[in-house]
This record gives C-alpha cells, sequence and structure tokens, in this order.
C-alpha cells in the first residue's frame, strides 16, 4: 500500500510540470500572442484589449496562479476563436477519440499476442518468417498512406464501408462501428507490429527456461504451456502497451484528420491554425494526465502478472 500511495503522489509534480510547459506556451510562442490571435488586419487598440482579455498584461506568476485555480475549479477556459467554454468542446470530440482509441487498442491486442506467441512456438519456420515479415511492414508503412489505401479499396472501389465521418453510439451499434472499422484497422496495424514483435520476444526467451522444459517433460501438452510462457512474458507485453499508448495519443489526430472524423485530433489542428491557446492548452493537460494514468495501472498491474514482486 506504501508503495501505491507513493506512486500516486509521484504524479503530483509530473503533472505540474506539464501544466506549466502549457501555461508557458503561449509566452513562448514567437511574436505577440495576442497579436497572432486578433490577426493581421487588427488595429493597435484591438491588440491591447485582447491583451488585457487573456490577463497578458498581468506578471507571469500572477497569471499562472490565476489559470491554475480555474484549473482546479474544472474551468479550462473559452476558446478564443468559437468563443465556447473549452470543456463544452471537449464534451462533443471526446466521444470518437476515445472510440477509436478503445476499439484500436482492443483490436491490437486481440490479433498481436496469438500472433506473437504462434511466432515463438514455430520460431524460424514460415510461420514465424510471415509474422515477422507482417510487422515489419506494418510499422513501417506511414500510417496516412495505408488510410487512403484502406479508404481508395474498400469504400471507392468496394463501397463495403464509408469513406470518412462519424455516427454517434448512439443512433445505433451498427453504424458507429461501421464508421470506426477503417480508422481503427489502419491505427491497429502499427500496434499490432510492436505488440507482436514484443510478444514473440518475450515468450520465445521464456520458452528456453528450465521450467517450461520440465513442464514439457512431464506431458504438458502445447496449449497450457503457452499459456504457462505467456503469463510468466505478461510484464514487457503490458510495459509496450503502455508506450502503444503512447504512439497512440499522435496517431489518432493523423488518423482523424484522413477520415475527416470530429474528434479531439482535428480538434487541435483547427486550434493551432487559428491560435486557440486555451484549447491547445487543455488538450495537452488532458493527453498528458491519460498517459500519466495508464502508465501508472500498468506499473500497479505487475503484481497481477508476478505474484513474486514485490514492492
Amino acid at each position: 500500500m506504501g508503495y501505491v500511495i507513493r506512486r500516486v503522489l509521484s504524479v503530483v509534480p509530473v503533472m505540474l510540470v506539464v501544466a506549466i510547459i502549457a501555461f508557458l506556451l503561449i509566452h513562448l510562442s514567437p511574436g505577440d500572442p495576442a497579436a497572432l490571435i486578433a490577426g493581421d488586419f487588427a488595429t493597435a487598440d484591438d491588440i491591447a484589449r485582447l491583451h488585457t482579455a487573456l490577463g497578458l498584461d498581468e506578471p507571469l506568476w500572477r497569471q499562472f496562479g490565476l489559470w491554475a485555480g480555474r484549473l482546479l475549479q474544472g474551468d479550462l477556459g473559452t476558446s478564443i476563436f468559437t468563443h465556447v467554454p473549452v470543456t463544452h468542446l471537449l464534451a462533443q470530440r471526446v466521444e470518437p477519440t476515445l472510440s477509436i482509441a478503445v476499439l484500436t487498442m482492443s483490436l491490437s491486442i486481440l490479433i498481436a499476442i496469438p500472433l506473437g506467441v504462434l511466432a515463438a512456438y514455430r520460431a524460424g519456420s514460415w510461420i514465424d518468417r510471415l509474422v515477422m515479415l507482417f510487422a515489419v511492414l506494418a510499422f513501417s508503412v506511414p500510417v496516412f498512406l495505408v488510410g487512403y489505401l484502406l479508404i481508395y479499396g474498400f469504400a471507392v472501389k468496394l463501397q463495403w464501408l464509408p469513406v470518412q465521418g462519424y455516427t454517434n453510439l448512439s443512433n445505433g451499434v451498427w453504424p458507429w462501428l461501421r464508421n470506426l472499422i477503417l480508422p481503427c484497422v489502419n491505427l491497429a496495424l502499427v500496434y499490432i507490429a510492436l505488440i507482436t514483435r514484443m510478444t514473440r520476444a518475450t515468450v520465445l526467451e521464456v520458452l528456453h527456461e528450465d521450467y517450461i522444459r520440465t513442464a514439457r517433460a512431464k506431458g504438458l501438452s502445447v496449449l497450457p504451456v503457452l499459456e504457462h510462457a505467456l503469463r510468466n512474458a505478461a510484464i514487457p507485453i503490458a510495459t509496450t502497451v503502455g508506450v502503444g499508448i503512447a504512439l497512440l495519443i499522435g496517431g489518432v489526430v493523423v488518423t482523424e484528420t484522413v477520415f475527416a472524423i470530429p474528434g479531439l485530433g482535428r480538434l487541435v489542428i483547427d486550434a493551432v491554425e487559428h491560435h486557440d491557446y486555451p484549447v491547445i492548452q487543455s488538450v495537452l493537460l488532458i493527453s498528458a494526465a491519460t498517459y500519466v494514468l495508464i502508465n501508472l495501472l500498468i506499473d500497479l498491474s505487475y503484481r497481477l502478472f508476478d505474484p513474486r514482486i514485490r514492492y
């Protein structure tokens, strides 16, 4: 329990550093942030009013204190471009991004782990070479290129799936899933390759351990042996999944752009184009908090995979 408390408390300084970086984002940008936001045709009076509205005429420490105080109260500010509260914008965009992320990681884990175990069990065979060839190709080809190929093949030529867009889950499971098949398959290929290679390497190493050879010598069948090996190789695989989630945060931006899905990735692109700093800061904070939380949960889950671990 002491370790859990220390790990949870260690998240606080990490998030504090992220908050400082997110806050300084508006001040580290080249040029006058108010002038960038106001546009090329703004007058000096317009820029001065925007300075006051954004609080840029206050001392830096006071600006951070006011911003952090509003943040702790759940106030992420108001979009400069749309004049809508950022929390409202995020609430509108979170379902598509969350749907893509959950389906992508679920698909990746369900396909990659069996493939990796099979490749390790048949190491050196044509099955192993075929799986590794797929992993190398899937990891090497750019996400946006695969996306356009999937759109051309399954949406334009075969017309089995929609080209782009998103349907809310409230409108039905199949319409929701139909719009997500192509983007999730597109994004999942990279993570399938990453997790497959790690699973193969770790399971192959475990299969050469003495207790596995003893289990085989006692006549234990293939499936129980592989299950036992996978359980002992689970910690590096879980760590790889955590790293995959970090990559997923960036991959979603590209995928949502290719498939015109109105998620957080598209929101960030629009915010960058319009210098909408409150939106950029909020998405940066949420992305960092999500990544830190997932890795915290993965760290705490190690003892579930290996009861011998003592913190």
